[in-house]
């Protein structure tokens, strides 16, 4: 116990506060069970390690404890808690939940039992506390944490301080977005930067290594986290690699499942259910049409890689430009807004709003008054109903 408070204390005081993740600012600190889920490398850990060191710098006892650590081999959560609130603790800390058998259960019990400590416990995104035995869905506030915006990661990698832009500001006529940026500000100096190694915190000047690294992740996810989804079984994590890889060449497409089926080995029948495990880890994106649920496994209409970055880490040849504006625009619009297959645009967002996505020199023909915008690539402000890619980085 001493040693956990003790590595605790280390990794707390050595975390850094300058620079938060849009996430940060949206949590309600002031609730009692907070858990935070999202893929492998987003900056979970780091970000409950700032809420830890501002509470300790105002004297709130606090600590921080990784249950994939081999302590809880052989130790109980509940007891160790125990202590820590005993001794004085206020805050408790709980990463990788996920990786703890009775985690719900537990963290359900020391919520109940003690009312003035505060729980923050985090865990993959594959985590559905609805589907737990602790029934903490009608305790905790749960949040989601994405990848970087390209707005965060001007702000992490260039300095560059810059407000979030809403999707009602974007689509408003009379908005001028030019007043709401610094006049020396080039929107697209970095932008191929960030589509290429911006969308994790732990990009670098040398890009292959940042590669390696990313699929590297990715490995890890299939092989450890999944391991963790009802109904996986972690034997097929070979065959699960190989499907992601035979997507990542062809997105963003519409599944022939028996093509998929054939290539990989894996059963016709199980290809929904696999599809969806690569989802929920936040590999792809599956995309359905308005109504239509994921919990149904029906067949998706479209499917992305969950993110640009992923496009150059896995792809055989350099991804088609189409490819990487869809994949983005995707990737982004999809952390606040609802996203659907429509069979007359490339994107139907919350049920209203019609995106079509190209470069400078796509035709705005589709385009009218009040429900078509075309998105246009290597375009720096926008003009009329044509909207720059670039700005959809700075929803969040």
């Amino acid at each position: 116990m001493e040693e956990l408070l003790d590595i605790s204390n280390l990794l707390i005081d050595n975390t850094k506060i300058d620079f938060k993740r849009y996430l940060y600012e949206k949590i309600d600190w002031g609730e009692r069970l907070i858990g935070i889920k999202g893929a492998r490398g987003t900056g979970k850990t780091t970000l409950v390690f700032q809420y830890l060191k501002e509470k300790k710098l105002e004297g709130v006892q606090v600590s921080y404890f990784s249950l994939d650590e081999l302590f809880f081999l052989s130790n109980n959560l509940l007891d160790t808690v125990k202590r820590f609130y005993q001794s004085g603790g206020k805050i408790v800390a709980l990463d990788e939940v996920h990786k703890y058998p009775t985690w719900s259960k537990e963290i359900k019990n020391l919520y109940d039992r003690y009312p003035d400590l505060q729980i923050v416990f985090t865990g993959s995104s594959i985590v559905d506390i609805s589907k737990e035995e602790g029934d903490l869905s009608r305790r905790a506030v749960m949040y989601e944490l994405h990848g970087l915006s390209y707005r965060e990661f001007l702000k992490l990698y260039h300095d560059q301080d810059l407000p979030v832009i809403t999707l009602d500001q974007i689509l408003d006529p009379d908005a001028n977005i030019r007043t709401l940026l610094p006049k020396e500000f080039k929107p697209l100096r970095y932008f191929p930067d960030y589509l290429k190694t911006g969308y994790y915190p732990f990009s670098g000047s040398n890009e292959e290594m940042y590669f390696k690294k990313l699929r590297q992740l990715i490995r890890t996810i299939v092989e450890y986290d999944m391991a963790e989804i009802r109904g996986f079984d972690i034997r097929n994590g070979k065959k699960i690699l190989q499907l992601l890889y035979i997507i990542a060449q062809q997105v963003p497409f519409k599944p022939n499942v028996s093509a998929l089926a054939e290539k990989t080995q894996i059963h016709r029948n199980s290809m929904g259910s696999y599809m969806l495990y690569l989802a929920e880890a936040r590999l792809i994106d599956l995309q359905y049409p308005v109504g239509i649920s994921v919990a149904t496994l029906q067949k998706p209409e479209k499917i992305f890689l969950n993110n640009t970055n992923y496009l150059y880490a896995l792809s055989e040849v350099k991804p088609e430009i189409g490819t990487v504006r869809e994949t983005f625009f995707n990737s982004i619009i999809k952390v606040d807004h609802r996203v659907n297959f429509s069979k007359t645009v490339d994107f139907l967002v919350d049920n209203q709003f019609n995106f079509e996505i190209g470069g400078k020199g796509k035709s705005t023909k589709q385009a009218t008054a009040n429900s078509t915008w075309i998105v246009k690539d290597d375009i720096e402000f926008p003009t009329g109903q044509s909207l720059p890619l670039w700005i959809f980085g700075f929803l969040y």
